[in-house]
């Protein structure tokens, strides 16, 4: 019989509830497992064969132990829907804090309350999300967790029952989405279909691509790959680029699987 690899519970809990009954593990009673061992040079290589192989335009989250056991913990068949909502929106945090890391700041200066001056920096004004639905949304809350004021745009895009080809069947942006930076969340990149199509639509609306910071939190080489050579100017960040998607990710969010 299988076992899941959290053994029923979050990394966070006392852990002394839950081994030997409540006494204190024995000593070298578990071994840790160290994902990034090799350290920065082990992380640098991986992110530059990542992109000698797709592209300079996707950028990977700095893998650790915490980013990598979330991972997991979402691709783990036997993860309680409370567990997996909990660790993706911590993922989904880490993307959009890393994402916000690529807009434009400008430099300032404040004074201290001990009346210090101190030099600073700042958002450059005119950023906006767009989250591609239903998906999407998962990560809307993340984002005004980190930006109170921001403004959120959203695009419906479904494939045609006929055609099969991906189709907008409702788009509503911020009147001024031409001259704002965009952040397009959607945390599954497959086939790259539904982000081409979105961000085509964006386009249309006058934004141009090298305006646009895609927030994944998991894509296939294919999916990637698909959408930079369609859009050569957009920015791809993601956590993980896998052959195999975890594609039930909106339906164990949102509570529908």
């Amino acid at each position: 019989m299988e076992t899941s690899c959290v053994e029923n519970g979050m990394p966070c809990q006392n852990e002394s509830e839950r081994v030997n009954g409540g006494r204190q593990p024995e000593e070298h009673a578990a071994k840790q497992v160290r994902f990034s061992s090799s350290g920065g040079e082990h992380e640098h290589e991986r992110a530059s064969e990542v992109q000698r192989q797709i592209g300079p335009q996707l950028k990977l989250l700095p893998l650790n132990d915490q980013i990598r056991e979330l991972q997991t913990i979402i691709r783990d068949k036997s993860t309680s829907r409370g567990d997996f909502v909990f660790c993706a929106d911590r993922l989904i945090r880490l993307v959009v804090e890393e994402g916000l890391n690529q807009l434009p700041y400008s430099e300032c200066t404040v004074t201290t309350p001990t009346g210090h001056k101190y030099d600073g920096v700042k958002f450059e004004k005119g950023n906006c999300g767009v989250s591609i639905m239903r998906s999407g949304e998962a990560m809307e809350q993340g984002l005004r967790d980190c930006c109170r004021s921001i403004r959120i745009g959203k695009i419906l895009i479904q494939s045609d029952e006929e055609t099969q080809k991906a189709k907008v069947y409702y788009a509503k942006f911020p009147p001024d989405i031409s001259r704002r930076k965009v952040l397009l969340m959607y945390p599954i990149l497959s086939t790259g279909n539904t982000v081409i199509e979105a961000v085509r639509v964006l386009t249309e609306h006058g934004l141009q691509a090298r305006h646009i910071i895609l927030l994944s939190l998991f894509s296939t080489p294919h999916g990637a790959r698909s959408i930079i050579q369609e859009f050569p100017d957009i920015t791809i960040l993601t956590t993980e680029v896998h052959p195999v998607a975890p594609t039930h990710f909106g339906q164990r969010y949102f509570g529908t699987d």
